[in-house]
């Protein structure tokens, strides 16, 4: 890292002035601060921070709150190159935090090909494609590359862009980024944070790098594709909120978004779809059913052209059924010749429909789930799973459900407006508020016998745990995957039951979400149900475990997405209806959680007074209460924690206390992760005193620990340390 060498040779220099800045190490120091607070997306990420803080706390000689955003960080650096300019010993501090024990940066690769394949006929539209064209072509000034195309539904603005992306895929020899952003609903829509995460994953970042903040995963999507040729697709967007932090100025990218409407506020071209002319009509027809069909049925060609009204959609779905003259009949709904040309082909198929097929249609439409299952359908709608399933593939032939090609099916939000329309009517009201609730309770009983396998060791409160226990999956992984792969609708039910008056279900399908939280991180999709669950425990059962384990599961995840004052509230209100159930070991998870949370913000202090009222709080728990059993292990956990807090307050020898006992506990206990972080602890804490002698046989051992362990994160900051301990090598050198 040459940085860190200039910075060193520049503060060792004799002649400099006391307290002279100079600004180009303030800007290496302000970048390090940032990619620091950045990487706290995983535990070493984590640890490096509490190091960055505790340095400040040190150089400056008192704690200093831990910057947010960059008029912060640089004033932080101001404080850390000043001193080091006077300090050669803090001059080297600095220099090894940065080239040892800093986030780093990511080194992403990856050609991404997301976009999705354009339909095989494809008619007219060359006013769009030129424009397009224009826009693509446009040489570099410094402004972002944006077109917005938009239309009605049904109109093909989306088949213009994969026809465009596909057929221009030479321009980005970097790939092509793809989402939907529609989601379910307004709640579950993805953000620009969920977004971002997407893409930085298939950029080829690891999932532990990618940033918690949703500035930071700006800037690290913009710094990826700052050197690339990629276009970037944006599907059924809403706002230009939306789709703000998605756009980038960099020169080799083009940013295609598609929405109904112009999006006010965004400055790009816009491009409007409107419906084919009968020409292209009538040859997209052709295309689609073969001539000798269209020639069949040209006695009624003129009311299919009227009632498609140039829709692409419309056409495609009444293609199949030129041929066979029975395009009209029926008695349910409307005339088709009345509704607008998406719901009119929607009314013709649903008419045709048998009548198990017709009340799968209608009662799966009931709540914008963002994606249809063959058993979440069987349970809504009671009929056998593999009549669901065969049902839902016929759904998709008659162009009333899209697949999504990994055996689920959603709908497009005209047809399912459609859909709920036709359930409203014939199933009224009681009928569709029975089938939601069937919907909701599979889903909680999924969701808990899928969180059970992935996590057999927690305690749990719901009943439905002792009554399912927990589901047959292979190992802990597979029932992970299984809650994210329903995450969407996970959220969806929870706000279902919410809406339903159903509190019970909405806090034990949130307590179900635990898993996914805590091991795979999407904190952004669960959100929306995570605060759902807070709020329904604030309404009807305040002062119990159950609010309590809402509030947290909520400070949780906003804890991970650096929300840091949100979370502390819901912490504080956890701990408080923890204390109402007279629940010892939930208050004490709730204040140890919160010093978790005071050593991210550099508060050191208070995070140790948290420890020890967490610790004081285990001594109100006698050996026949509940929780009796976790306390050897929680104590163990705080003692270093302590040691954590210790060591960024100077109080080494402290330190060193509470983490040797914490460690003899975790070695004896055989848990061997906890053992190499709790050795790491103390291989930083001698680094802190320039004990490299010291310091490297604890991170050899930490290193033979975690090779078991897959953890190759923290493998990789261990390396950094161990290098740390090298003789006669500089932090900067190989």
């Amino acid at each position: 890292m040459q940085q860190v060498g200039a910075l060193e040779n520049l503060c060792l220099t004799e002649d400099r002035g006391v307290g002279a800045v100079d600004p180009l190490s303030l800007s290496m120091v302000t970048a390090f601060l940032g990619a620091a607070g950045a990487g706290m997306a995983n535990e070493a990420g984590k640890r490096a921070w509490e190091t960055v803080g505790g340095l400040v706390a040190r150089v400056v000689g008192r704690e200093v709150p831990a910057p947010v955003g960059q008029a912060e960080r640089e004033s932080v650096a101001g404080l850390l190159v000043a001193e080091a300019s006077r300090s050669p010993e803090q001059a080297r501090a600095l220099a090894a935090v940065m080239s040892g024990r800093g986030a780093g940066g990511v080194a992403a690769h990856g050609v991404p090909r997301l976009l999705p394949a354009s339909a095989r006929f494809f008619t007219d539209r060359k006013g769009p494609l030129a424009l397009l064209d224009r826009e693509a072509d446009r040489k570099p000034d410094g402004l972002p590359k944006v077109a917005v195309l938009h239309g009605p539904a049904g109109i093909g603005t989306s088949a213009l862009a994969f026809h465009w992306g596909g057929r221009e895929a030479g321009r980005f020899p970097d790939g092509t980024l793809y989402t939907d952003l529609r989601g379910g609903s307004a709640s579950t829509a993805p953000t620009a944070a969920t977004v971002l995460r997407h893409f930085l994953l298939r950029l080829g970042v690891p999932a532990e790098y990618v940033p918690p903040a949703v500035e930071d995963r700006v800037d690290l999507f913009r710094s990826l594709l700052s050197g690339r040729r990629l276009l970037v697709v944006l599907d059924h967007a809403q706002s230009a909120a939306q789709v703000g932090p998605l756009i980038t100025a960099a020169p080799g990218v083009f940013t295609l978004i598609v929405a109904r409407r112009p999006l006010t506020g965004l400055d790009a071209v816009a491009v409007s779809v409107g419906p084919l002319s009968d020409k292209d009509a009538r040859r997209l027809l052709a295309d689609l059913a073969g001539r000798s069909a269209v020639a069949t049925a040209r006695a009624a060609l003129p009311s299919v052209l009227e009632r498609c009204a140039g829709s692409p959609f419309a056409l495609r779905a009444v293609a199949p059924y030129l041929a066979t003259g029975s395009l009209g009949g029926g008695e349910r709904g409307d005339s088709p010749s009345s509704l607008p040309p998406v719901r009119a082909v929607a009314e013709e198929a649903y008419r045709r429909l048998g009548a198990e097929a017709a009340r799968i249609y209608r009662l799966g439409s009931l709540r914008p789930w963002p994606s249809l299952t063959a058993a979440a359908v069987a349970a809504t709608a009671e009929v056998p799973e593999e009549d669901a399933e065969r049902v839902l593939a016929e759904l998709a032939e008659l162009q009333l459900l899209e697949s999504t090609g990994d055996g689920r099916y959603r709908y497009r939000p005209a047809v399912r407006a459609h859909a709920e329309e036709a359930a409203a009517r014939e199933d009224g009201l009681a009928g569709c508020a029975a089938a939601v609730t069937r919907a909701a309770d599979w889903y909680l009983r999924f969701a808990v016998r899928a969180d059970y396998a992935a996590l057999k060791e927690r305690w749990h409160l719901g009943p439905l745990y002792a009554e399912l226990g927990p589901g047959s999956y292979r190992d802990e992984g597979e029932a992970v995957a299984a809650l994210v792969a329903e995450a969407g609708n996970l959220v969806e039910a929870v706000l279902a039951a919410e809406e339903f008056g159903r509190s019970d279900t909405v806090c034990q399908t949130v307590e179900a979400l635990w898993a996914a939280q805590l091991k795979a991180g999407c904190h952004d999709v669960l959100l929306p149900a995570l605060r759902a669950g807070a709020r329904t425990a604030a309404r009807h059962c305040p002062g119990t475990r159950t609010a309590g384990r809402m509030h947290i599961q909520l400070a949780f995840a906003l804890m991970e997405l650096r929300q840091d004052e949100e979370a502390e509230r819901e912490l504080l209100t956890a701990a408080a209806d923890e204390a109402g159930a007279g629940h010892a070991r939930g208050r004490a998870t709730a204040v140890e959680s919160l010093g978790l949370l005071r050593l991210r913000q550099w508060r050191f202090g208070s995070a140790l007074e948290c420890f020890e009222e967490a610790d004081g709080l285990l001594d109100g728990i006698g050996p026949a209460d509940d929780g009796a059993a976790d306390v050897p292990r929680a104590r163990a956990l705080l003692h270093r924690h302590r040691g954590r807090a210790l060591r960024g307050l100077g109080r080494f020898g402290e330190a060193e206390q509470r983490l040797a006992t914490a460690r003899e506990f975790f070695r004896e206990s055989g848990e061997g992760y906890n053992t190499a972080r709790v050795l790491t602890d103390l291989a930083e804490l001698h680094l802190d005193t320039a004990d490299q002698a010291g310091a490297l046989p604890l991170i050899d051992e930490a290193v033979a620990l975690l090779g078991r362990e897959n953890a190759t994160v923290h493998l990789t900051y261990l390396a950094g340390l161990r290098a740390q301990c090298l003789p006669d090598r500089l932090p900067d050198q190989p």
